[in-house]
């Protein structure tokens, strides 16, 4: 079998997904467009030879309909030559958008390919895609008389299970801020983060190139005089057992940004005289309760490390997407991993998560990771909708 590497791996700084954020005057496609193109240059690529684009979006509708990923790339200037589809696999989209892009390398359906996200959540709001309509129809209903819940109602679910009181969540919270505050000052974003031109609140034209939902100033004693945000009658009657500790601080703010890789076979990459930074070695999507719904991350970690013949101990670095902090807290406590090396350089609470970017923005994080520290294994992971979940390992080269 072909050997899939990555080549590469981009992000844009992260933008407040509300009007006024750094990137909230910027159309998705030229998010999307600046990463397309930044990593192409990088790598001194041909866009031509690139066969295949596969973008990640949750909310396709709006400016992010009719397939974002084609429309970002004649942005880019590449070849009218070079194809684009883009998927949904909710939080998950660009992970999965990395999964086919290097099994289809693998399976010699590509040389070289694109795995790429985008979402401007100041622009095409959640909830946008479905704008009103029943998305789940009768027969889900007829499974799940009481209704599904929305993430907020499942992350305290999670948190009750798990017995984690808003204390711990704080403190995760806060934590997360202060290292990516750190890795932000000690420039450990700087090769993966590319800069964007912005025009700011002035009217001047600047690049923006620092993540702008982290605040280093945070605690968790800060945290912990704000309110609930999913309390309401109706779901304390259902679930009496929550004692309602998500809050705006624990949990990961709506962010606009854009992220990419490129991967293609090992010999392909060695005839260009491009320098792989990792190979791709198993591959995991799981489903699972989803009205727990954020809790497939467990089973999808134990099904790519029993595939990679490794154990939790073997991985170097972990990088868990904090939709909300139960999430990598019950993941942690439930795989048996090693708190320092969760999420070392901050996740989704203090970066942002945009949606369909975060999984090739957690592929470049935890790449970087793994080189400044000469570890050799990564684990991504990432809760998703409906209760889903990608799990991809890579081994850094």
């Amino acid at each position: 079998m072909r050997e899939a590497v990555l080549v590469d791996v981009v992000r844009l700084a992260s933008g407040k997904g509300k009007p006024g954020g750094a990137l909230s005057a910027t159309h998705p496609t030229v998010l999307l467009s600046t990463v397309l193109q930044a990593l192409v240059q990088r790598s001194d690529l041909d866009p031509a030879l690139v066969e295949d684009v596969i973008t990640g979006c949750v909310q396709q509708s709006g400016e992010q309909a009719m397939n974002i990923g084609r429309s970002a790339l004649l942005g880019a200037g590449f070849p009218e030559s070079v194809p684009a589809t883009t998927i949904n696999r909710q939080c998950g989209s660009s992970q999965q958008a990395v999964h086919f892009a290097a099994q289809g390398v693998m399976a010699g359906a590509y040389d070289v390919v694109i795995a790429c996200g985008v979402e401007s959540m100041s622009r095409v709001p959640m909830g946008a895609s479905p704008q009103g309509q029943d998305y789940e129809g009768p027969q889900v209903h007829e499974r799940y008389p009481d209704g599904l819940v929305h993430q907020g109602i499942s992350a305290e679910l999670v948190a009750s299970r798990w017995k984690l009181d808003r204390e711990q969540l704080d403190e995760y919270s806060a934590r997360s801020h202060q290292r990516a505050a750190h890795a932000a000052t000690s420039g450990f974003f700087d090769r993966e983060v590319v800069g964007i031109q912005v025009t700011d609140a002035n009217g001047a034209t600047i690049a923006h190139t620092v993540d702008e939902t982290v605040r280093p100033s945070t605690t968790a004693e800060q945290l912990a005089g704000l309110k609930p945000s999913f309390q309401t009658p109706d779901f304390s009657a259902r679930f009496p057992e929550i004692e309602w500790s998500i809050t705006a601080g624990n949990s990961s703010p709506l962010t606009d940004g854009a992220s990419a890789a490129l991967i293609m076979d090992s010999v392909v990459a060695q005839r260009l005289g491009l320098i792989p930074r990792a190979r791709f070695v198993s591959f995991a999507v799981t489903g699972d309760d989803p009205i727990m719904m954020l809790t497939a991350p467990i089973p999808a970690t134990q099904q790519a490390l029993k595939r990679a013949g490794l154990g939790i101990d073997d991985i170097d670095a972990y990088e868990v997407n904090e939709a909300f902090a139960p999430v990598p807290l019950a993941w942690q406590r439930e795989i048996g991993a090693h708190p320092e090396r969760l999420n070392a350089r901050g996740g989704a609470i203090a970066l942002g998560h945009a949606l369909g970017s975060s999984g090739t923005r957690l592929l470049a994080t935890l790449v970087n990771h793994l080189e400044a520290t000469g570890g050799r294994y990564g684990l991504q992971t990432m809760c998703e909708a409906a209760g889903m979940a990608n799990a991809t390992i890579i081994e850094r080269l």
